[in-house]
């Protein structure tokens, strides 16, 4: 995966600018066992007090993708990528509400990337990266919510499994523009991501924790399965199970299954 994914070993060196897979790219009807009809923030003016007429079933895409925007940083074998994600959950079914855009969160990256092959005992360490990223939902007050962090990755190749383990620092905001203080809590401090292929299908487990204890314990897992239909089309599920689905559910505990297809998956 890395060096069809990252140009981990230099195949495509100066090929800039290219958009390239990055996260998943899919279309799901999706279904939750528990609608965020208030969403919540500790920050002044951030809290909805009147419920909000949500459906539990509506539909979910992303798109993603990446380029490089710069190979052999300064003459080291760093690159430098540019990327962007954007889900959306569509109120399609909510005809009460004109069928309204729920959610939608926007998260553009800046990723240094250094590739490696190093044989370490049962893995290879094939890239370390940094990256800067924002994720916002665009929204105003009480449903704006976003946040900055630094992320730290290391990818890891076990055999036919990739190991990706992300520990992130967020950068911190002046009070009174943070819109959700306590997100660390619950959309986590780190995450872990382990993918496989299965003859013709491809597995994605990934986990987020916060890293602390007591009632500040919260996480998630998400479970991604996908199969080949034709061409680059894929069938695919979803299915997530914790906190964080979206920026606006951030605290919001949540199981959601979403079955659809997809065009890019994590391989």
């Amino acid at each position: 995966m890395f060096d069809d994914r990252w140009d981990a070993d230099g195949r495509r060196r100066g090929e800039l600018f290219y958009p390239r897979a990055y996260k998943p790219v899919y279309l799901l009807l999706s279904w939750t066992d528990s609608v965020n009809t208030m969403p919540t923030s500790p920050a002044a003016g951030h809290s909805v007090t009147t419920p909000i007429d949500l459906d539990s079933v509506e539909l979910k895409y992303q798109i993603s993708m990446k380029a490089k925007l710069w190979d052999g940083m300064f003459g080291s074998p760093l690159k430098l990528w540019g990327a962007y994600t954007q889900s959306s959950r569509w109120q399609v079914f909510n005809d009460a509400l004109s069928r309204p855009f729920r959610e939608t969160d926007y998260e553009p990256e800046l990723i240094v990337a250094w590739p490696l092959d190093l044989s370490l005992p049962g893995v290879r360490l094939r890239q370390v990266s940094l990256a800067l990223d924002h994720q916002s939902n665009g929204r105003t007050q009480p449903l704006s919510r976003s946040w900055n962090r630094l992320i730290g990755e290391a990818g890891f190749e076990i055999g036919d499994w990739t190991l990706q383990l992300r520990p992130w620092l967020r950068l911190h905001e002046n009070p009174a523009d943070d819109d959700n203080p306590d997100i660390s809590d619950f959309m986590g401090r780190a995450e872990a991501l382990i993918t496989t292929q299965l003859g013709r299908h491809i597995l994605a487990l990934q986990l987020r924790h916060s890293l602390r204890g007591g009632d500040r314990s919260h996480g998630s897992a998400q479970l991604e399965w996908s199969y080949p239909l034709g061409g680059a089309l894929h069938l695919y599920t979803q299915w997530f199970s914790g906190y964080g689905e979206s920026l606006i559910d951030y605290n919001h505990r949540q199981n959601k299954l979403g079955i659809g297809v997809s065009v890019v998956d994590w391989r």
